[in-house]
C-alpha cells in the first residue's frame, strides 16, 4: 500500500509539471486526464446518461420543462375574472361586528357634567376666532377739521367719512363743507353702498346732496375708490343730476412719512360740471382745483394735529361767477387743524 501511495503521488506531481510546461490548456487537460486514468483508484468513470436521455456534457442545454416537479406544490393560480369586484359581495358574506357592547343612547343620570370643569364657560364659538371677513367693522374718520385764514376771508373746513360693514360690502358716508365769514358756502353729503371689486379697490353707488349757496340739489353717484400704485389714495365719482346735468369729482392724496409719527400729506381735488348753475356759482367744464399740503404729528394713531397750506383756483364760467360776486378767483389759505378717527 505504501508503494502504491508513493507511486500515485509521483504520478500526480508529474502531471502537474506537464500542465505547467504545456502551452495550450486543452492539451494540459488531456494529458492530465490520461495520467489520472492511469493512477490506481483514480479512474474516471464513463460518461453516464442521465434520466430522460440527457448526458452530463449536455446539461447547459437542458430543458427544465421536462424535469418532474415531484414534491413541489402546484403553483397554478385560479384565473380571476376582470368583472369581479366588491359589488359582487353580499352583506351576508361580510363578517359581522358585535355592536352590543358599544355605548349609546342617553347618558346615565350619574354621568359627569361636561361643563363642570369649564369655569362657567358654556359650549359656544370662541370669541375672536371667527374669520375677519365674516365680521362687521365701523369707523369714523375726520380727515380735516381745521381753521383757515386768507387775505380775503377766514373760516372752517370739514372733510370726514364713516363706514360700517364687512370686507366685501359696507355702507359709506362722506361729508365735506366750507364755511367763510360765518356763512356756509358749500356742503356735500353722500351716502354710498361700497362693494369690493378688486384688491384695494371698491365700487360705490348711492346719493349725493348739495346745499349751501343757492338751491339744494340731489345727484345719483357712481364711482370707484381705492389705493392706486405707489400708495395713492384715489377716488373718482360721476354724478347724474336732475335735468340731465352731469358732474365728476376726482381726488387723490398721499402720505410721506418722515418718521412713524411726523407725516406730510399732499392732496389734490377737482370738480367738473356739464351745465351752468348760476344760483350756486358753478359753471360748465372744469370748475375748480384745490391743492393742499398738510404736515401732521400723530400723538397717537387716533389723534394728530397739523398745520398746512392750501391753494384754490376757479376756472371758466365758475371764475366769471366769482368775479361778478366780488370774490377772488384764486386764493392761498393757511390752515391748522386736527385729524382723528374713532
Amino acid at each position: 500500500m505504501n508503494i502504491l501511495k508513493t507511486s500515485g503521488r509521483a504520478a500526480l506531481s508529474a502531471a502537474l509539471l506537464i500542465s505547467i510546461l504545456q502551452p495550450h490548456s486543452g492539451m494540459a487537460q488531456a494529458t492530465m486526464s490520461d495520467h489520472m486514468s492511469t493512477m490506481p483508484g483514480m479512474e474516471m468513470p464513463a460518461t453516464e446518461t442521465m434520466s430522460h436521455g440527457k448526458s452530463m456534457n449536455g446539461m447547459s442545454g437542458m430543458d427544465h420543462g421536462d424535469m418532474p416537479m415531484q414534491g413541489m406544490p402546484n403553483m397554478q393560480e385560479k384565473p380571476v375574472s376582470p368583472a369581479s369586484d366588491m359589488s359582487d359581495m353580499k352583506m351576508d358574506d361580510m363578517p359581522q361586528m358585535d355592536m352590543s357592547g358599544m355605548q349609546g343612547g342617553k347618558a346615565p343620570p350619574d354621568a359627569r357634567d361636561p361643563d363642570a370643569y369649564a369655569e362657567g364657560l358654556s359650549k359656544e364659538p370662541m370669541p375672536g376666532m371667527d374669520m375677519a371677513d365674516d365680521q362687521s367693522f365701523g369707523r369714523l374718520l375726520v380727515n380735516e377739521l381745521e381753521y383757515t385764514n386768507s387775505n380775503s376771508a377766514h373760516g372752517q373746513n370739514l372733510d370726514m367719512e364713516a363706514w360700517y360693514g364687512g370686507d366685501l360690502n359696507k355702507v359709506w358716508f362722506k361729508a365735506e363743507g366750507e364755511r367763510r365769514n360765518g356763512t356756509l358756502e358749500d356742503a356735500r353729503t353722500e351716502v354710498l353702498w361700497d362693494q369690493n371689486i378688486a384688491t384695494y379697490w371698491s365700487s360705490q353707488l348711492g346719493l349725493r346732496h348739495d346745499n349751501g349757496n343757492g338751491e339744494s340739489k340731489n345727484w345719483l353717484a357712481i364711482g370707484v375708490q381705492g389705493l392706486a400704485p405707489y400708495w395713492f389714495e384715489t377716488e373718482a365719482t360721476a354724478y347724474v343730476g336732475s335735468g340731465g346735468s352731469l358732474a365728476a369729482r376726482l381726488g387723490a392724496r398721499y402720505e410721506l412719512l418722515f418718521t412713524q409719527r411726523l407725516i406730510l400729506e399732499p392732496k389734490i381735488e377737482t370738480n367738473l360740471y356739464s351745465k351752468n348753475d348760476a344760483d350756486r356759482g358753478i359753471g360748465s367744464g372744469l370748475s375748480d382745483i384745490s391743492v393742499g399740503l398738510r404736515l401732521r404729528y400723530e400723538i397717537n394713531r387716533q389723534f394728530a394735529p397739523y398745520i398746512g397750506v392750501s391753494w384754490n383756483r376757479k376756472y371758466g364760467n365758475t371764475a366769471d361767477y366769482a368775479r361778478e360776486a366780488g370774490e377772488d378767483v384764486h386764493d392761498t389759505e393757511l390752515v391748522a387743524g386736527v385729524r382723528m378717527w374713532f
